[in-house]
């Protein structure tokens, strides 16, 4: 396949305390992004899944959208008093709000109509979890629209939210579901284990007429929350069952284990995955058909165009990156990010972006950019760096891998150096080059992180709690607390006090 006519630029939206603003993606003219739109404060942005739009939150009571299907322009505001969450449809079309209700009379959940600017749909919701919002899920054509209730799940016509409820599948006791995207054909429920009875997991057709029955099911014990996850195509269902106790006494922090389902009934049970971990590849039925080695990996990310493969290593671990060409069954290169929170490929299949962001890390915040075959390309380092994202593109917009690869083996990796222009206060690059993939030795680490040896450790967090944060942060904004809370502040004052008054007896 030869690479389309004008296919869509690469863009990269970056957020830092001040606001974000968006750059033209790689390649870089003269080494540096071209900056497509001026910074503009907020405290949190996304893109709709498609790259149309763009929801931006300004402040506790204002949301505006903008258009980004050729330059970005704002074309709608929407004053929406103590709004605590918001998402946009995959096309772009709908806002969903969540506002904190005064009494249970408020629907607080608001569909919003972009183009007229008025809501076509409104509950009320008590509260809000990761697993309960957006309230009502999308496919990403937007013909599917549904809702999970107490005991059953809600269908509506995506086309006119006027009618109400459609359709209905009973489900009792269903506390979370997740809709395939692509196509919107079906809808997984989970419902967990309750007086002796099994989870479960069960997938429904999104045909009215075919609902009566679940098409797949997978019933498990000890099991306290499940991830759910649609491959592409709508074909099959991961299930990660955790249990926040191992009754085995192998793992502190709980028992995972992970099912696939497929919609057709072709397969249904546990992935089988070997101890030590090790990365490894399975066809549809869960037979291994590559093996990619052990290492300090916990992060697979495939490239849109399905050739490439980045295994790495983040969070906790050191950040490792080992870049794999699935069609060769080989490796391209192996390099290290450190400290990296988020990483994705670009749209084009050619690119892998990490970046270092608060309120997760407070130092080395920035961002790289490598080639697909590990090789670092750019670096630019802030002082504060809340989030860092391409904007989705379809990955058919851009023609061919392979003649894509061929364009980006002529670029040259840009040198630090060539850095010293950008903005002092944003910037903390080394004035020294950095070296590539083909330079870094295996054990490589940079001055930073030695120097972090000498650091006095964090306070232990347990992990409800660190999910917590991560929640909330993912749904208001991620910088939404910056500063110390009450109790931090309120020790540290009995702290002072304390030395006050043993220097006070010193003396005397």
């Amino acid at each position: 396949m030869s690479a389309t006519v004008n296919p869509p630029t690469l863009q990269i939206l970056a957020r830092e305390p001040e606001g974000f603003s968006i750059w033209n993606g790689p390649p870089f003219a003269n080494g540096q992004p071209h900056i497509r739109l001026e910074r503009v404060p907020c405290s949190s942005a996304k893109f709709s899944e498609n790259g149309s739009r763009l929801l931006v939150i300004k402040s506790t009571s204002v949301i505006s959208i903008y258009d980004c299907s050729n330059d970005v322009t704002e074309i709608r505001s929407f004053e929406i008093p103590s709004v605590l969450a918001a998402a946009l449809s995959p096309c772009g079309t709908f806002l969903q709000t969540f506002q904190k209700p005064s009494n249970p009379q408020d629907k607080n959940v608001s569909l919003w109509e972009i183009k007229t600017g008025v809501p076509v749909y409104q509950q009320f919701q008590k509260n809000m979890s990761k697993t309960t919002w957006p309230t009502i899920q999308f496919s990403s054509d937007e013909t599917i629209a549904c809702r999970m209730a107490t005991n059953e799940i809600q269908f509506f016509d995506a086309k006119d939210f006027a009618k109400g409820i459609i359709s209905k599948v009973r489900i009792p006791g269903v506390s979370a579901m997740e809709l395939s995207k692509s196509p919107g054909s079906y809808v997984a429920a989970y419902v967990p284990e309750s007086k002796g009875v099994p989870a479960s997991v069960q997938i429904f057709s999104c045909n009215k007429d075919k609902q009566s029955q679940a098409v797949a099911r997978r019933s498990f014990f000890r099991c306290s929350t499940a991830q759910l996850h649609w491959n592409n195509g709508s074909t099959g269902l991961l299930v990660v069952a955790q249990a926040d106790v191992d009754k085995t006494n192998q793992s502190y922090y709980g028992e995972s284990k992970l099912n696939y389902l497929t919609t057709d009934g072709s397969h249904e049970g546990l992935v089988p995955l070997l101890m030590p971990a090790k990365a490894t590849i399975f066809d549809k039925k869960c037979n291994p058909i590559l093996e990619l080695g052990t290492g300090p990996y916990n992060t697979v990310r495939w490239n849109p165009k399905g050739k490439f493969i980045c295994l790495a290593g983040f969070g906790n671990l050191p950040g490792d990156m080992a870049f794999w060409d699935y069609s060769e069954k080989k490796v391209l290169g192996t390099t290290r990010a450190e400290c990296s929170v988020t990483s994705e490929w670009s749209p084009d299949g050619c690119y892998f972006m990490t970046a270092t962001t608060a309120p997760r890390l407070q130092i080395d915040n920035g961002i790289k950019i490598f080639r697909y075959d590990g090789a670092l390309y750019f670096k630019k380092m802030f002082s504060k760096l809340f989030q860092a994202d391409w904007k989705p593109e379809a990955p058919e917009r851009f023609g061919g891998i392979a003649d894509l690869i061929k364009s980006v083996d002529t670029l040259t990796i840009i040198d630090q150096t060539k850095k010293q222009a950008e903005d002092p206060k944003s910037s903390q690059a080394p004035p020294k080059a950095s070296m590539n993939s083909a330079q870094k030795p295996a054990s490589y680490r940079p001055p930073q992180a030695s120097m972090n040896t000498t650091q006095k450790p964090a306070a232990y967090r347990p992990p409800q709690v660190k999910q917590a944060a991560a929640v909330q942060a993912e749904l208001v904004g991620g910088n939404a607390s910056q500063g110390p809370s009450k109790n931090a502040l309120r020790n540290q004052k009995r702290r002072e006090k304390q030395k006050e008054k043993k220097a006070a007896e010193t003396v005397r």
